[in-house]
């Protein structure tokens, strides 16, 4: 028996309206995304990823097609607070301390202080950032920022989880801490996780399955399903299974003409 579907797209479409003529940024999407799956979006810059879970989101209008999140619009599942979204920047208010940055969608939804201070206490240790709230965004390297933007996704508890390259700027042995961190606390929230990304090692390590997109306007070229274990390290990346995946990634990037203008 499937989980309940979470997102549900059926031809999608998004035209852009530019100073300099239309823009199609979408195209023909078809896509569902299951309860307590980690679906991560890749493709080449330009490609409508982020597009995408920006129309997810409701911060983005499809010119056509349809899409629902938990059986309703967009525009209804935000008003339900249905998702959290991670930016590609932590975007913490540098005049808060970590506390309050995690408690501001809180104190905003017109939370009781005493379920406030628990709520921050919960998601900060799920985020490893127990010890931190008095601290400043300034005060913490970009990772534990990220960590920080994560913790306030969480703090009202939604079903579902966007996050738009929330890793992208950092280097690569904090990336891979972080990816496992992630893993970690998606097993442990059982959370629905669409997660934006160029990095194919990052979408493999990550994923149950990978939407392979074609370049502006952006199609669904291929859909892999992982076949590795829910509970991952990075050895993992070590093994033939791991390899196969990437090189049908890579190979799917490569049919969608991605390294192409």
């Amino acid at each position: 028996m499937s989980a309940p579907t979470v997102v549900s797209a059926r031809n999608l479409d998004l035209t852009f309206e530019t100073a300099d003529g239309p823009v199609q940024a979408l195209s023909g999407i078809d896509l569902d995304i299951e309860r307590g799956e980690f679906v991560s979006l890749i493709g080449p810059s330009g490609c409508g990823k982020t597009t995408l879970l920006r129309v997810i989101a409701d911060l983005e209008q499809p010119t056509g097609g349809s899409i629902t999140v938990n059986g309703v619009s967009p525009d209804e599942a935000r008003r339900s607070r249905a998702y959290g979204y991670v930016f590609q920047a932590a975007g913490l208010y540098p005049w808060r301390s970590i506390a309050r940055n995690v408690a501001l969608p809180l104190e905003i939804m017109g939370i009781p202080r005493a379920e406030q201070k628990e709520r921050i206490r919960k998601n900060l240790e799920l985020v490893n950032l127990t010890g931190f709230e008095g601290k400043f965004p300034w005060q913490l390297s970009g990772g534990m920022q990220q960590r920080a933007s994560i913790a306030r996704a969480l703090s009202f508890d939604p079903d579902l989880l966007l996050m738009d390259e929330p890793f992208g700027a950092l280097d690569e042995i904090v990336r891979d801490h972080l990816n496992e961190q992630l893993l970690q606390l998606w097993d442990k929230t059982r959370k629905t996780v669409v997660f934006v990304t160029h990095s194919i090692p990052e979408a493999v390590f990550l994923s149950t399955r990978i939407v392979v997109m074609s370049p502006r306007p952006g199609r669904v070229h291929d859909v892999i399903a992982s076949t590795l274990p829910r509970r991952r390290d990075l050895d993992i990346r070590e093994t033939p299974e791991f390899l196969e995946i990437a090189h049908r990634v890579r190979e799917g990037l490569r049919a969608g003409h991605s390294y192409e203008d």
